[in-house]
Parts: C-alpha cells; structure tokens; sequence
C-alpha cells in the first residue's frame, strides 16, 4: 500500500509541473487588465503633447506594451536615423497627477486646458513628465490605467513576477519577432538574464528542449528551457531534507519544517499551505506538497525575511511624541544639491508618499508678497510657498495617519510670514493645528494617536517682550545659529534689532506643541516644558552622543531633537543617522533625495509599523532617568547580546548595473552588515562568483554578537565586485533586528532609489540563539576573502 502511494507520489511530483505551466505566458491575463477599457486604451497608443517649458512642446506617441508594465515614449522626426525611443516602466512611477499640477503645467495654466493634463511623477531623480492629451477622456484613460496597472504589479506573487520578467527577457531576445528561439537568440537571452553558461552546457540544454528536432524553441519548449534555467537546487535540497519518501511533504513534514521555521507549526496550518500553494490536484487532494508546490509557498511573501506581523501598525502609538523615532526630511524641496538644484513641490510628495512624517520649508520673502521656498544665498530655483503648502494638503496623510511636522525655517518679513499663516490656515484648514488639544495638559507633548490626522507647525513662538529682552536671538532658530558656525547659508544676523519682535504674530499662533528654542545645557532643558524642542547640527549632536550620551537619551525622553545635516555638504551628501538614533534623537532629518546606505538605513529604521513614519524608542530610552549609554560597551539597559548567524546560500535574477554594457555579466559578492550602538557595528562579505547574476551560489556562514539588538538594524547589500575599479552596487535590503524571522527566507532586494529590484532576491538561513556570556566581538567562519585577484 505505501509503494502504491509512493509511486503515485513520485508520478505526481513527475507530472505536476505541467498543470498550468505548459500555457504560454500571458501578462495582461496574469495582471487580471486584458478587459480593461483604459488598459486597451493604453495598448493602442495616444497622441499627446510632450511639455518642458512654454517654448518647449514636442509632439509624442505613448504606447502600453504587451507586457503590461512599460511605456513607450515615441517621437518621430524627418529622417528615419533620428527616430528617439523611450520606455519607462509603471513600476518606476511614484504618483500620476491629474490636471496642471507641476510647476511647469501651473505656468502655463490659461492657455493649456487643465482637464486634458496629466504628469507622470517618477521615483528618484528622473525628471516628471507633464502631458498634454487630446481630449479629457483620453488624459482619464491613462491616468487611470497608470494606477490600476501599479496596484495589479504591487499584488502579484513572486511567482507572477518571474513570468513577467521571463517574458520580457524573451520578447527583446525573440529578435525576428517570430515567437520561437533559435540557439542564437537563446545565446542572447542567456546575456540579457545575467548568465554566463558554458557553450557546451548551453548547446546540450537547448537540444534536450528541442523536441521538435528542427533548431528552433516554440512556446511550450520555451518555457521548458526557462524552467530549467530557474531550477533551485538549494530548495531542492531543503525539500529533501524534510521529506519522509523524497518525492512530497506530508503534513507532518511540513509541520517539522515550520516548527524549525519558528512558525505555526499546526497541522491545520500545514494544510492550508498545502491547499493555498500546490498545484497539483491528486497532492492537494491528499495532502501532500509536491516540490513544485513547497517553490511555490518558499516564493511567496510568507517566506520573506521582514516579519508580517510588523508590516501593520503594531506599536502602542499613545506615548508622547518624544518617545518616537519619526522619519525626517530636510531641505525637502530640493530635487539634487543645495546649491544649484531645483526646487519643487514632487519631493514633498516622494518623501510624504514614503512615510516621511516631518518635512522643511525654507521661507523667503518673495515677489509680489508671495513668500517662496529655496535654499537662500544660492542658484536653487524658487517654487512659491502657496504651491508647497497645497500639494502636502494633498498628500499629508495618503501613507500615515499620524501627524505631520512642517519644520519651517523662516528667514521671511514680518509682512510675508502673515501671508504664510494666512495660507496656512486657508489650505490647510482643519488638518491644521492652532491650539492645544481638549483635555490634555498643554504643557506636555501628546501621543501621535492623539495628534492624528493633524498638521503641526514647528517654529518659533513669541513671547511678551519683557520676558526675553535680553536679544532676538531668541527669535532666530538655532538651525540658523549653528549653520553660520558650519558655513550654511542663513538669514544675515545684521537684519536683527535686540529686543525687537520679527515675528508675526499670526504665524506664531500656529506653533502649539513644536516650539523651537536654542539649546544651551541639558541642565537648562530639563527644566522647560516639553513642548519645547532644539534642533541641533550633526557635528553638534554627534558630540553630544559621544561626550554626554546618557543625559541626551534622557533629554530626548522628554523633549524633541531635530538633527540636520552639516551645511559643508553642499551635494547634500548625508550623515549616519544610526549615530543619532542611538543617542534617542527623534527627528533625524535626512536629504531624502539622495540615495545611498544612509537613506537605507532610514528605509529600514521605519519600514515597521506599517511604515507610519513613526517608531517607538525601546523602554530603556523612554525612562526618565534611565543610564542607558550608547558609548557603553559593559553591559547596563538595553543590553541583552544575542548571537545572529546568517547563512547566505544564494540570489536569484540579479540586474546588471545600468551603465554597463550588454554582454558583461556580474560577478556578485554579498555584505551582511550590521548598524547599531558602536559595539554592534559589523560586517562581512562572501567571495564574488564569477559570471552569474543569475543562480550565484555561495553558501557562506557568519556569525555576530548584537549586544543591542532592539537598535540594531541588518543591511543585506550585493555588488557586482571588480579588481580594477570600485564595486558596482547591485541591490540592498535592510531592517530592523527586531523584525528578522529566522529560518529559510528570501530577502527582497531594493534598488538604489528604494523601490523594488522585483523579482531580484537572495536565499539566506537565520538562526537567533540567546547568548550565555557577552563575547567582546562577532566571529564568522571564515569565508575566502573577496580581495582575491581575478584569473
């Protein structure tokens, strides 16, 4: 009887994968859109008015391509050689506005019919594209076909997601449009998929998938090919590993996997993977996961490295505010350096989309009593107040609920700051905060529960005269004060009269829990309410971490820290905001609009909590008179040292770099890193693996000792490594420790600007062991070092 059922098992394991798989790809259908009047609209292409400037309007051709997700951007000029061609992917898109919403539209606004406009915000640093349609029908049809396209691609499974990206490889590689492959054309598509396969190894795979003998791949034999190429032999052998018969997983094996897993390890749970994820139906029937169907569920989102349980707002969100990390932007308008960028309302919009919970407003004085938005003393562009101020009403709460800071930087006259309070007040309305609330002590802060949906403005507050007649240097905030010292531009200290007001009345009115005030000791501070709060340069507030840690991490139990970037860094370059995280400094502002590990770790640091922008500080940071230190390598509050061992097996579909030339191939290498108090800081690095961004294996093992582990943060980074220049990056993904689950997960990798790198990804194994003693410093077997010559 069981021979019987293990030849029924072995045949099913043998003939499951031809279930569904033998269909051609389709990704429309897979997208669930190949009804859709916009999408179909989308497909036969418009005709629309490409806009730069009043002077600048240039005829295109938009186009939706059979994949689903790019869009071709197509002029045509006189001559065929100088036909211009641009894609860009839904997946690279931020937000579509309706109407003439950009800068550049709202110039032009009279002429141009604002219903027939559109702009297509991207992420990062490309330019937006502004649009002019036919008709208002035509500019519905795309903007709405743009974001049901963006919410399809957001929800399909991994599995989905490598259809797509194998049938976008094959439509660029099927180079006579044909719909069959040649082994010429395969040799390309090996190129374009990051492999680099023996000619031999190459030649033997496309005869075995040649059924048909006549030199040419069809569709079935197509993905027969694919299929073997995306073969996991590492699930394989974890699938054997727990098999009782090695050819399917009962029930009881399943449930074996998930108790190593740290799961549920319930039959009834193991059962309904089985009948979420297998695929074949004489397994599901009985209970059984095949090997197709345990890929299947080792693909999907439950097996992610990043705890599902903290992807929803899981933190008690009714402690004051001062005992919240809240994600922090600075100098928000600009969309590159401080110095010659412009400036615009689409990175308030990034950085709101993306959680960011307080954001900055340089105010200047600008022309016909309407204050502007720069960065002083330089060529940045303008972009008026009015604007800024109507575009975050419209996107302050689309990703959190919870308040948002406007940390206004005011370097305007009394007459424009009353034009500011004004629009403030008119825009904004009752989102906007202008007193304390109902109920609550005003003197002390209250919880971002509280404050929901609420719109804070954070600046000075006047006080009567003879309170503080000693100087209005009161009156200047102290961002100001410690840029002169660092060489930012800032508002000229002679404009200043001691003891006279230059701040306006109505606008000092909407400053209710946020107050800024310099900073003079921590002696002084503990003393003043906690609406009260400082913000402090980098350079200032390192020194404090390092010098005095334990009373600033019992100043920011109390009051709010704003910590802004040095004024030196004139490509607005950022600092490590682990440092000041580590000192309990709640707004740690960075330039959201350059990428690099900083902005990782910021992503990281508030990818928890449903990435609400808010994250609440471990206990030891919230006390009082707590003791904690972060300089404290002894042990004390906070400290419970565990041991993170990480087993890095392999990645999956690794880009290229996008500068690099079609027929290189990556040579990856992976950094496991870890970012929390000094003590903890650590990383290490696999050997490369040459040629192959497509399957690498390296099945390395490392071990650290995180003496914090609820402030540390773990970095995945991959690179493409190269003896004779720097390492190209590749991917990364990081997160909170506290958000690992251990096991066999797959880490979702991330591009360079943040978004996803889909279906990009590297295999690891985690294992999280309370330690007995406190080791001094992480271990890791001893993988080759990647300082290795190239043959």
């Amino acid at each position: 009887m069981l021979g019987n059922r293990k030849t029924a098992a072995a045949s099913a394991v043998k003939n499951g994968a031809g279930t569904s798989e033998s269909k051609a790809i389709d990704p429309l259908r897979s997208l669930g859109v190949q009804e859709n009047e916009d999408v179909k609209r989308m497909l036969q292409g418009s005709s629309m008015i490409k806009v730069r400037s009043p002077r600048w309007q240039k005829r295109r051709t938009l186009k939706l391509l059979g994949d689903g997700v790019t869009i071709w951007c197509q002029s045509h000029k006189t001559s065929s050689w100088a036909k211009e061609q641009q894609s860009f992917s839904v997946m690279e898109v931020e937000c579509v506005r309706e109407g003439c919403q950009s800068e550049m539209l709202r110039q032009m606004l009279g002429p141009v019919p604002e219903q027939r406009c559109l702009t297509v915000v991207f992420k990062g640093p490309r330019k937006s594209l502004d649009l002019l349609c036919q008709s208002q029908e035509e500019a519905g049809h795309w903007v709405r076909g743009i974001r049901t396209l963006q919410e399809r691609v957001e929800n399909m499974t991994q599995k989905e997601k490598l259809d797509h990206w194998i049938h976008g490889y094959l439509s660029r590689a099927d180079q006579n449009h044909d719909d069959k492959m040649s082994y010429e054309e395969v040799q390309t598509l090996l190129q374009m998929i990051n492999i680099d396969l023996s000619d031999q190894y190459a030649r033997s795979l496309f005869q075995k998938c040649d059924q048909s003998a006549d030199g040419r791949l069809d569709h079935g034999e197509i993905e027969v090919f694919c299929r073997e190429l995306l073969r996991r032999p590492e699930l394989d052998a974890v699938f054997i590993r727990y098999s009782a018969n090695d050819c399917v997983l009962s029930t009881v094996d399943l449930r074996d996997f998930l108790k190593d897993q740290g799961e549920d390890a319930s039959l009834i749970h193991a059962q309904s993977l089985i009948l979420t994820y297998e695929l074949n139906e004489w397994a599901q029937k009985n209970q059984f996961m095949t090997p197709n169907g345990f890929t299947m569920y080792m693909l999907s989102k439950e097996n992610c490295v990043f705890n599902p349980e903290h992807a929803r707002v899981y933190q008690d969100m009714k402690h004051p505010l001062a005992h919240y990390f809240i994600s922090s932007s600075h100098n928000t308008y600009l969309t590159k350096d401080q110095l010659t960028g412009d400036s615009s309302t689409e990175p308030y919009i990034r950085a709101l989309k993306h959680g960011c919970r307080c954001v900055e407003l340089d105010c200047w004085d600008g022309d016909k009593g309407e204050p502007v938005l720069y960065h002083g003393h330089t060529l940045t562009s303008k972009v008026p107040f009015v604007e800024v101020i109507e575009t975050i009403n419209d996107y302050a709460f689309k990703a959190s609920p919870y308040p948002l800071i406007l940390s206004l930087e005011n370097h305007c006259s009394v007459e424009q700051q009353t034009v500011m309070a004004r629009h403030l007040r008119s825009i904004l309305g009752d989102k906007l905060l202008t007193k304390p609330l109902d109920g609550l002590d005003p003197h002390k802060l209250p919880s971002p529960e509280d404050l929901k949906g609420k719109i804070l403005v954070k600046g000075k507050k006047e006080h009567p005269v003879e309170e503080h007649s000693s100087s209005s240097s009161d009156l200047s905030s102290s961002e100001e004060e410690a840029s002169r010292a660092e060489g930012k531009p800032g508002k000229k200290t002679e404009d200043k009269k001691p003891g006279v007001s230059k701040l306006s009345p109505e606008l000092s009115e909407l400053v209710v829990y946020t107050c800024s005030v310099p900073f003079k000791n921590f002696e002084q501070a503990a003393k003043s309410p906690a609406t009260d709060m400082s913000s402090f340069s980098e350079s200032e507030a390192l020194r404090h971490v390092k010098d005095s840690g334990m009373y600033f991490v019992r100043h920011n139990s109390h009051q709010l820290s704003r910590i802004y970037p040095s004024g030196q860094r004139l490509q607005s370059s950022n600092y490590n905001p682990q440092e000041m995280w580590n000192g309990g400094c709640q707004i740690v502002a960075l330039n959201f609009q350059t990428h690099g590990e900083q902005m990782d770790l910021n992503q990281g640091r508030f990818l928890q909590n449903s990435q609400c922008g808010y994250m609440l500080k471990p206990p030891f940071m919230c006390q009082p008179d707590t003791t904690f230190n972060p300089e404290n390598v002894g042990g004390g509050p906070g400290h419970r040292p565990v041991l993170l061992t990480v087993q890095v097996l392999s990645a999956q579909q690794l880009p290229k770099p996008e500068w690099d030339k079609p027929s290189s191939i990556v040579d990856p290498q992976v950094w496991v890193e870890i970012h929390g108090v000094p003590i903890d800081n650590n990383k290490k690095k696999t050997p490369y693996v040459d040629n192959n961004g497509f399957n690498p294996r390296w099945d390395c093992t490392f071990n650290f000792t995180v003496h914090v582990p609820d402030l540390a943060l773990v970095r995945f980074m991959v690179e493409d490594h190269d003896y004779t220049s720097s390492n190209d990056f590749l991917g990364q993904f990081t997160l909170p420790f506290t958000s690992l689950r251990t096991g066999y997960r797959h880490v979702r990798l991330l591009k360079l600007d943040g978004s996803s790198l889909s279906p990009s990804s590297l295999f690891i194994h985690l294992k999280v062991t309370q330690c007995q003693s406190s080791p001094s410093k992480s271990s890791a077997k001893s993988p080759a070092k990647s300082s290795a010559k190239k043959p």
